[in-house]
């Protein structure tokens, strides 16, 4: 499928310069930005979660405890 934008004039100049350095054309270029870009935004919302404390997780039994007193 093919999609028209428009781009600023550096913009144009500096994905030129990178074509020429790595020898591929513009449009692999562009779909490879594409796609990373892609992949960066679709985090699902519990994966961009897991792991959040990290080693300062609470334990699990104590962090209830403390829920439930202050209710």
């Amino acid at each position: 499928m093919r999609t028209l934008i428009d781009l600023p004039d550096a913009q144009i100049q500096a994905l030129a310069a990178l074509c020429e350095r790595v020898r591929q054309p513009r449009a692999a270029i562009i779909r490879e930005a594409v796609a990373e870009y892609l992949e960066r935004r679709s985090t699902k919302p519990r994966d961009a979660a897991f792991g959040l404390w990290g080693s300062e997780a609470p334990d699990g039994l104590t962090y209830q405890e403390k829920a439930r007193a202050e209710w």
